[in-house]
């Protein structure tokens, strides 16, 4: 391939501001109409480019939309379901790439054909089943399934853990090391970018998680935030929906992902760039 000139670097880059124009509107509808006084958001006279800014909007949603519990809510269900995620994905892909057993590769293809079975399929048995060990209007429905290592996830970290070379792991065992020490000591250390990666996906998946919550969740209290934000949408009671609060609502919860994402693209990418040759794309 011959190299890259300057025109076309040019309109590759024209043409990446644009999407990220693109993609940056709503987000600044958003600010407009977050900071937007109450007379402005009965009459609906939002603007595009915000004119007013009533910071009070920010402390109004905690002190009259229990913001502060919805917060709550979500920071205790993403932090458990990415410790979940992440230290079982890692060990049990520990054992598919490194434990070679009898069946295994069976045992691998049944788990990843479980990623072609759509979750409207198993939405009313999983919630029977819930149902009848009283995990209902609890957090354990939205916790417990993440400390099952998910098929996606497990893919991933096997063929990174793959293209590790095993003679680390013979140098180890001729130490005196087993198995876990060997997992703990040198393969959780050197699958560091594609954990990170993976807890990024599970914390922005967990944290904007709207169907979970709306199956299992019954009581204001134990409300997430993404949840939270379509019962703020519904406080008015009939009348006209309180779009700034919706609004504010919405930036506490986009923040989050956002900041996430932009400290954490580099675990990704490095996740990318060491795991290609093992089929991490």
């Amino acid at each position: 391939m011959g190299r890259i000139s300057k025109m076309e670097k040019s309109i590759s880059y024209l043409i990446l501001c644009l999407v990220g124009v693109l993609l940056f509107v709503p987000f600044v509808y958003m600010l407009s109409i977050a900071f937007a006084s109450d007379a402005t958001t009965v009459k609906a006279a939002f603007t595009f480019i915000p004119l007013e800014f009533t910071f009070n909007n920010i402390t109004r949603v905690f002190t009259d939309y229990h913001m502060g519990t919805y917060l709550k809510n979500s920071i205790i269900i993403t932090l458990w379901t990415v410790v979940g995620s992440v230290i079982s994905a890692s060990f049990v892909s520990y054992g598919f790439a490194r434990l070679k057993a009898k069946g295994s590769g069976i045992l691998f293809a049944v788990l990843l054909s479980t990623m072609m079975i759509p979750g409207e399929v198993t939405m009313v048995p999983q919630f029977i089943i819930f149902k009848e060990l009283g995990w209902i209007n609890t957090f354990l429905p939205l916790i417990v399934p993440s400390f099952f290592a998910g098929a996606f996830n497990v893919f991933l970290i096997r063929q990174f853990v793959m293209a590790i070379p095993k003679s680390l792991d013979e140098a180890a065992m001729i130490d005196g090391m087993g198995y876990f020490g060997i997992y703990s000591k040198i393969i959780l250390p050197m699958t560091y970018p594609i954990l990170s990666a993976i807890a990024i996906f599970s914390f922005s998946y967990n944290w904007g998680n709207f169907m979970g919550p709306l199956i299992y969740i019954n009581d204001p209290e134990k409300t997430p935030l993404a949840l939270g934000v379509q019962l703020i949408s519904t406080a008015a009671g009939g009348q006209v929906p309180p779009w700034n609060m919706v609004m504010v609502a919405s930036l506490f919860l986009t923040l989050p992902m956002l900041i996430v994402y932009i400290f954490g693209q580099r675990f990704i990418y490095e996740a990318n760039i060491s795991g290609g040759s093992a089929g991490i794309k």
